[in-house]
């Protein structure tokens, strides 16, 4: 028997490896709301811990608009809710020209609190102007508050 090891390369990048965007220098940032005591700064920028809260309950939208075309490889979101149990749901989406809008994901996931969701999307994204995040905070209708512990692209 003729036999040959395949040798597997590693096709992702280690989180502490990967160089993340300073979306403080490269975009401008659309919110619905916030609230004074976690405003959207706290999830975009590294090294905040609580994160960004909306200032009121039902759907959010959460805009990057980059200052020059960017080249997206790789989107991280973070969701804690320490809270209240419910199903919530979010649609990730870019767009080349702020108008026409591709999805990249929607999904939809059950809070049983104490609980940290984590997505990780590794994407071939050129020529973005804008990346846009919606989130339905509570699918059932409830009075929940959206919120955001991290969101980084690279």
């Amino acid at each position: 028997m003729r036999k040959r090891i395949i040798v597997s390369s590693p096709t992702s990048i280690a989180v502490e490896d990967r160089v993340w965007l300073d979306l403080e220098k490269l975009a401008e940032v659309e919110i619905t709301s916030e609230t004074p005591a976690n405003p959207v700064d706290f999830a975009l920028v590294a090294g905040t811990n609580s994160g960004w809260t909306a200032s009121q309950s039902g759907e959010q939208t959460l805009r990057l608009l980059f200052d020059q075309p960017q080249k997206l490889k790789h989107i991280r979101l973070v969701f804690v809710e320490n809270i209240q149990g419910r199903t919530q749901e979010f649609v990730l989406r870019w767009s080349a020209d702020g108008m026409a809008f591709h999805d990249i994901v929607r999904q939809q996931y059950n809070f049983n609190p104490p609980s940290t969701e984590v997505e990780e999307y590794d994407v071939n994204l050129d020529g973005v102007t804008t990346l846009e995040l919606k989130i339905i905070p509570d699918m059932g209708g409830g009075p929940a508050i959206a919120s955001l512990a991290e969101l980084r692209v690279a």
